[in-house]
């Protein structure tokens, strides 16, 4: 018998390349897992500088688009549960970051209480879709993910916790996907908003918004590095987007609220850039005069009379006038301009046909192919073509599958059928 093992081991590994080698083989053969990882407020100009050697490496033997269009209005919450319903904000209901709902109230970012309240969230996010498939999911910090949408969570979920260190997101994700298959999530997701922050605070092109993306771009190589030496890396399917671009705003390019519409003829809803208006009862003639048309810095219209191409203003959350910002200007409320730095800063929920909304999407693994370059396309088809990677059916959406089919190496077994519109 030992005569025989001499001869057979070394057969075995010519014909399957490790039967019995130290550490750990790649795991071609185990079922892939869908990592999608947001890069908050990245504008496709950041890539290809020297500040995101990872990420170009990636798209380079991958899949990249020229760039993503964000749905209208091009801001936080909205897109992000765009891309993972494929449904418009006008058709899942988070019509802003800022929002208010006769039945529910009002809703910010910093309410943790409606945010996780699934009541906000209609659509069928991917998680969903998942779990209800018998797939186990996991996410870090998602938008939606906190919710109980359709009373289903993702298997493993976390609040948003901007204090938790980048390196501890690594390592929990990491972790998730290096585990037993037994175990492993078939989809995780990944949030990092810090590039947005950046470009906030001190302008998108700023020496900070560069530092802050080589710190990403570093953490995105140590998951990578992560990923191969659990012998997953193969087994990993990654899609990386952001949910918008930024603008620069310059000092001093910010308008009050109470300038546009005064308070006692017209209750102020949502501000920012995509800036809300409800008429106060017996007032609206007067706010109407006060609010609608083209303004020097601004255009505001009834929420039925907004652009068709924005396809916004039927959701019953969106308030009765509002007001699109130019391109460089804010909105707030005085107290808000009280408390507001000085300085060139950044800013985003602009018309999504302004060049530097445009966000991004990079794909790599086994599902892609390499070295594949997209036309531009609305992030409404992000949503199908993750179904397609997981082989679940799609709920309905306004995306297209057809879209990004030419992104995939080959055709997926066991396909989900395409989306119904």
């Amino acid at each position: 018998m030992n005569g025989l093992h001499r001869l057979l081991v070394p057969l075995c590994l010519l014909l399957l390349g490790a039967c019995a080698t130290p550490g750990i083989a790649p795991q071609t053969d185990a079922p892939r897992t869908l990592l999608l990882v947001s890069l908050d407020g990245v504008h496709p100009s950041y890539l290809g500088r020297g500040d995101t050697p990872n990420l170009d490496r990636l798209a380079r033997e991958g899949v990249q688009a020229a760039w993503m269009n964000p749905s209208y209005p091009s801001l936080t919450f909205p897109n992000h549960y765009t891309i993972v319903t494929g449904l418009r904000p006008d058709r899942h209901g988070i019509v802003h970051n800022t929002m208010h709902d006769d039945a529910l109230g009002g809703f910010w970012l910093a309410n943790r209480e409606a945010v996780g309240d699934g009541r906000w969230w209609s659509g069928e996010p991917i998680w969903v879709a998942a779990e209800n498939a018998g797939l186990a999911t996991a996410t870090l910090s998602w938008p939606g993910s906190e919710a109980p949408v359709a009373d289903v969570r993702p298997a493993r979920w976390h609040p948003f916790d901007a204090d938790r260190p980048i390196a501890a997101r690594i390592d929990m994700v990491a972790g998730w996907l290096a585990e037993p298959i037994a175990t492993r999530p078939r989809l995780a997701t990944l949030y990092f908003e810090h590039p947005d922050g950046s470009a906030h605070a001190h302008g998108p092109h700023s020496a900070e918004l560069r530092a802050t993306m080589r710190e990403v771009d570093a953490a995105i190589g140590t998951l990578l590095a992560r990923l191969e030496s659990a012998g997953v890396r193969d087994a990993t399917d990654l899609v990386i987007v952001s949910d918008h671009g930024m603008a620069e705003v310059p000092e001093g390019q910010v308008v009050a609220t109470e300038e546009m519409a005064d308070p006692e003829i017209a209750t102020l809803v949502m501000h920012g850039q995509v800036v809300g208006f409800r008429p106060v009862e017996g007032r609206e003639t007067e706010a109407e005069r006060a609010l609608l048309g083209r303004h020097a810095h601004h255009q505001c219209w009834r929420r039925h009379e907004l652009p068709p191409r924005w396809r916004y203003g039927t959701h019953p959350r969106v308030p009765a006038i509002v007001c699109q910002m130019d391109k460089g200007w804010d909105a707030l409320p005085r107290k808000s301009l009280a408390r507001r730095p000085s300085g060139t800063r950044g800013s985003h929920g602009y018309d999504p046909a302004e060049p530097e909304m445009r966000a991004i999407f990079i794909a790599n693994g086994p599902s892609f192919r390499r070295g594949a370059t997209l036309p531009a396309f609305d992030n409404v088809d992000v949503y199908p073509l993750l179904a397609r990677l997981l082989g679940v059916p799609p709920a309905p959406n306004d995306g297209a599958l057809e879209t990004l089919l030419p992104a995939l190496s080959e055709p997926l077994p066991h396909a989900a059928p395409p989306p119904s519109h």
